[in-house]
């Protein structure tokens, strides 16, 4: 498309501007007749080829730059997915699942989560709270906060969102609470600010599957572009 407008622009200014190299008038069939179109007519055929040239070194430029401007976005979604969205998605969602699989264990016959009930937990529950805490909870959100952190430089956005920052917040509070239950008190066993389990979740969720559908329109044009140059290069 970009070369075919060169052309036509090209062709428009030859039209434009060929009256003023005009020869004055000779008579017909003179010599001089005959050497001045001769020369009009290869001065026309280089203007053409030389033309044609530079839109096809303009076109080729432009296509490449386009191209390379591609790949470049193609290797930031690849790293957006592979080191952020990705692994946070995964710790997301397995931490959901660690936490259901409590829920299910130590909810009672209401299926409600032990500290929502209205007869408070039991020592049991408040110990195997904690080691669940410990062992599972406390370690994912770390990681989560740690993907954050370290890569927030591959976010879609220009600020941090909410979610992220009540995420980092509350990992700071957990480990205060760990801290505390290590040292033998057990006063308290919920962080002071909650987990954004669902909005996180949806975040997560929504940008994962965003950059996946940019990710394959992307390698979807390259892979057509490629096709097209190796059959173009197969033709020549």
């Amino acid at each position: 498309m970009i070369q075919g407008s060169l052309c036509h622009l090209w062709a428009l200014l030859l039209l434009r501007y060929r009256p003023a190299i005009q020869p004055r008038a000779l008579p017909p069939g003179s010599t001089n007749h005959r050497l001045k179109s001769s020369n009009l007519f290869s001065m026309d055929t280089l203007g053409v080829t030389i033309g044609l040239a530079f839109i096809g070194y303009i076109a080729t430029y432009l296509n490449g730059l386009r191209l390379t401007q591609r790949q470049a976005r193609l290797a930031r979604l690849n790293l957006q997915l592979s080191e952020f969205y990705g692994p946070l998605l995964s710790l997301v969602e397995a931490n959901t699942l660690t936490y259901q699989s409590f829920i299910e264990k130590y909810s009672g016959p209401d299926e409600k989560n032990p500290f929502h009930r209205e007869v408070p937990p039991s020592e049991q529950e408040l110990a195997e709270w904690r080691t669940w805490s410990i062992t599972v909870f406390i370690p994912n959100v770390q990681a989560m906060r740690d993907v954050v952190i370290t890569k927030a430089d591959l976010l879609i956005e220009d600020e941090m969102p909410s979610a992220m920052l009540q995420l980092c917040a509350h990992v700071s509070n957990y480990e205060i609470l760990a801290a505390r239950w290590a040292e033998g008190n057990y006063e308290e066993h919920l962080p002071a600010i909650r987990y954004p389990a669902w909005d996180l979740k949806e975040y997560a969720r929504d940008r994962f599957i965003l950059l996946k559908k940019r990710q394959a329109n992307l390698l979807g044009r390259a892979g057509g572009s490629l096709s097209r140059r190796r059959e173009t290069h197969r033709q020549g």
